[in-house]
């Protein structure tokens, strides 16, 4: 029987990870209430990492959270908010308290958050960042120094899938150099794109988890496509969610259709709704998707 994230990424079961968000505060219940939707469905769930440079929880407190009421969380690490020291001493700390499970990402630019006067640190980027893991996971610190007690993590990274961006292939290519295990992608509506981000990545032999934002109106779709990188809704898609009489549910058809079309082409599905995972169940259970 498979029991933990690792395990389930070498084997070929077809992977549900979803993202959840720590409370902007100390009042936890509501954000825990939340995951329970997840319960019995995800495989691990990422915890985000002051996402959008908009100050939350930590990503460390609320993983531990999870831990307690029986989830498999993913903790994410940005190298925006911390330098290699920060960076390391959170890694010791996550793995002391029973974390297994990281994504190492460089984080949005603090401009774009409800902190704007915050000062980036980027002392390290999300390809060192891995290196620096590595570095621990071989008992010693990054300037070289011998631990007492290393780490194993199992670690993922992030990327866009247009696979006309070369820069961001290549980035790819060294984060997989430099030990991802598994890597989460950008949100997917234009199926044919990943199917070519796929194939141009085939070398690479790492478990890939596709990315998935249920649509909830045109407008939603149209700011996605307009303001954040790497997303393509495709015309279609924009009009079928335009003509429909409940956007809602016609972006949740959309997403079902978009995961069994996955399923032949990626390692599992990376479920990042906006709002709440009350609808995650049912969007599986139309995708023909349920349990562990």
């Amino acid at each position: 029987m498979l029991t933990n994230f690792r395990e389930k990424l070498n084997s070929n079961k077809f992977l549900i990870t979803a993202e959840v968000s720590p409370p902007k505060g100390t009042r936890f219940s509501v954000s825990l209430e939340d995951t329970r939707y997840l319960k019995g469905i995800a495989d691990a769930l990422n915890v985000t990492d002051n996402q959008c440079s908009i100050m939350h929880m930590s990503s460390l407190a609320f993983s531990k959270l999870l831990l307690d009421e029986g989830h498999e969380p993913i903790m994410q690490l940005t190298c925006r908010d911390r330098n290699r020291i920060g960076l390391q001493s959170d890694l010791l700390g996550a793995y002391a308290l029973g974390i297994r499970n990281i994504c190492l990402m460089t984080g949005d630019f603090p401009s774009c958050g409800d902190h704007p006067g915050s000062k980036p640190v980027y002392d390290l980027d999300s390809v060192q960042l891995l290196q620096l893991v590595r570095k621990l996971d071989s008992g010693i610190d990054f300037a070289g120094n011998k631990l007492d007690g290393g780490t194993s993590f199992c670690a993922g990274a992030v990327t866009g899938i247009d696979p006309e961006k070369t820069i961001q292939l290549i980035k790819l290519e060294k984060k997989v150099r430099c030990g991802a295990d598994f890597i989460q992608t950008q949100a997917v509506y234009d199926v044919g794109m990943f199917e070519e981000f796929m194939e141009v990545t085939n070398h690479l032999e790492v478990p890939v988890i596709a990315g998935l934002i249920p649509l909830k109106s045109l407008r939603m779709a149209e700011f996605m496509n307009k303001n954040i990188s790497g997303i393509s809704v495709p015309e279609e898609i924009m009009f079928r969610i335009k003509d429909a009489p409940d956007p809602v549910e016609e972006g949740l058809s959309i997403a079902s259709e978009t995961i069994k079309e996955l399923m032949r082409l990626s390692r599992g599905v990376h479920i990042m709704p906006v709002g709440s995972h009350k609808n995650t169940p049912r969007l599986l259970s139309m995708a023909g998707i349920s349990g562990k």
